[in-house]
């Protein structure tokens, strides 16, 4: 039986068979039959360990966590997930730190709980009607690891070259567009964040 367990670049659940590098959850969001009837019960949402000290779980559980997979870290931050303060305690905390390195108009700090950095990413990873929030934003000042939206589709900018994402891993990089303006899916806080140090995972074959 193939889930509905996927997570895309925009955030949505999709089935598909390819693997991801990453797990993680937005709280229990399906029902007893396996099947999603929500998009998120948390605010929280974190991408997780594959593995983690050999505990292994059942996937979607009764009244257990749903268990999400992502691509690569880029995906998983374009979705709008950040790394888990449990299973993750460094990435958190190299996250933590750059965030709010990357985002001071809020007047964060370390002592902060991560729950109010998670009020923020949620206002920018879902609007009320639960469609994806973008904005337009000069590719030339957009750091590796974003995602926009060219043709259409969901593309990687890594290294100066976009890459059209697909569940199972990138198509080949093509050169950046004239247009050089075009909708951002990852989280503007998000952006900022890896302006200012974080490095996320990339599967680039």
């Amino acid at each position: 039986m193939m889930l509905q367990n996927r997570v895309d670049p925009y955030g949505h659940l999709i089935k598909t068979p390819a693997r991801g590098a990453w797990t993680g959850n937005r709280g229990v969001i399906h029902n007893e039959d396996k099947e999603i009837v929500r998009p998120f019960k948390l605010k929280a949402w974190i991408t997780c360990l594959l593995e983690y000290k050999g505990k292994k779980r059942p996937i979607m559980a009764p009244n257990r966590w749903t268990e999400l997979f992502f691509l690569d870290e880029a995906t998983a931050f374009s979705a709008g997930h950040r790394p888990c303060a449990f299973c993750r305690y460094p990435d958190h905390k190299r996250f933590k730190t750059a965030w709010l390195k990357g985002n001071p108009q809020y007047g964060f700090n370390e002592k902060t709980p991560i729950s109010k950095i998670d009020d923020i990413l949620h206002k920018e990873r879902i609007n009320k009607d639960r469609t994806k929030p973008t904005y337009e934003e000069n590719l030339n000042h957009l750091p590796s690891g974003a995602f926009v939206i060219y043709n259409n589709q969901p593309h990687l900018l890594y290294e100066k070259k976009l890459y059209p994402w697909t569940p199972a891993g990138y198509e080949p990089g093509i050169p950046l567009p004239k247009e050089t303006k075009l909708p951002v899916l990852t989280p503007q806080s998000i952006i900022n964040t890896f302006k200012a140090g974080y490095t996320p995972q990339i599967k680039i074959s």
